[in-house]
């Protein structure tokens, strides 16, 4: 695919482009990539954010241009954007651009939308389950047993399964293969059997402290899996209630601008400066003015190996003490 390619970019580069298109959403669907991967990549590809809209799910996801996944995207969607129907489904995959799409675009919304319908063929019997009461008494250790088994197969779990947690107070409990929610943060506690589900409860509900909008005023990550924390649940339980002084100096630094807490989060989480830059979208040299502002803030450097590991822990701190119950 990529020699095709070459050889048709030198002919025609459009042609070449739409050919590395088809290749780069045929790896997607060879990798299982989930349904937000699948929209990103149509949104960078095509150069404008995408929407995909599945009514039967309740499902929204909306990605910008540069890769950023819109917390709260607006329900309006204009008729004259490109748009196409996931084949089989209720599903629409949108580009919005008012602009007729050029060949490049029209093979986005084609084989992008061909990955969604793989997805949500692959995902169709994992539907989650809408029952509040039945997601409590499974949650419940206090319930009797048999009762959280007949809860939980209502729920279609059956032997093993894990709860989610969700931002706004709900939880759900899915099977191992089952599809988190896309659009809100969410914590996922480990697998366990069904009898032990309320403690994969507790720990979805911690996870989902340390989660983030993802945007400027609260970066970081949307969802958070509780057996991929270590040792941090313990450092956060033990500092709940308490005044850290860290935290006090991140929300000082983020007096700075509005650029400061991403850049601390992006600087705190990526490989390198050069990296963290990059995820910025902005010069090297900017990054380093920002982040000499926020270091003298902060009370402390950032850049060696101690010192990012202090503003690591900072981080999560600021985040579990934000998402609080």
């Amino acid at each position: 695919m990529n020699d095709l390619a070459l050889r048709l970019a030198a002919l025609d580069p459009e042609a070449g482009a739409a050919v590395r298109v088809i290749g780069h959403f045929d790896a997607l669907t060879e990798a299982r990539a989930d349904l937000q991967s699948i929209v990103r990549s149509a949104a960078g590809l095509a150069d404008c954010p995408a929407r995909l809209v599945d009514p039967a799910r309740g499902l929204v996801v909306r990605v910008l241009a540069d890769g950023t996944v819109s917390a709260a995207p607006d329900p309006v969607v204009d008729p004259g954007w490109p748009s196409t129907q996931v084949a089989g489904t209720d599903a629409v995959l949108w580009l919005e651009e008012t602009n007729p799409p050029g060949t490049v675009q029209a093979v986005v919304l084609e084989r992008a939308a061909a990955a969604v319908r793989t997805v949500l063929q692959r995902t169709r019997s994992r539907r989650v389950v809408d029952d509040p009461a039945s997601v409590e008494l499974v949650l419940d250790a206090a319930a009797p047993e048999a009762d959280r088994l007949a809860a939980a197969r209502r729920l279609g779990v059956t032997t093993t399964g894990r709860a989610v947690a969700l931002a706004g107070g709900r939880s759900l409990v899915l099977g191992l293969d089952g599809v988190l929610p896309a659009g809100v943060r969410v914590g996922v506690g480990p697998a366990a059997a069904v009898v032990d589900l309320p403690a994969s409860g507790e720990q979805a509900r911690l996870a989902l402290r340390l989660t983030a909008e993802g945007t400027e005023e609260d970066p970081g990550r949307r969802v958070v899996h509780a057996d991929q924390l270590g040792a941090l649940p313990l450092l956060v339980r033990a500092a709940d209630g308490s005044d850290v002084p860290d935290v006090r100096a991140l929300e000082h630094a983020a007096t700075v601008g509005p650029w400061a807490l991403a850049t601390l989060d992006a600087v705190a989480t990526a490989t390198s400066l050069r990296d963290a830059a990059r995820a910025l979208h902005v010069h090297h040299s900017t990054l380093q003015d920002r982040l000499l502002h926020a270091e003298t803030a902060l009370g402390w450097g950032v850049r060696e190996p101690a010192g990012r590991l202090r503003l690591q822990l900072a981080l999560v701190l600021r985040r579990a003490a934000h998402h609080r119950r």
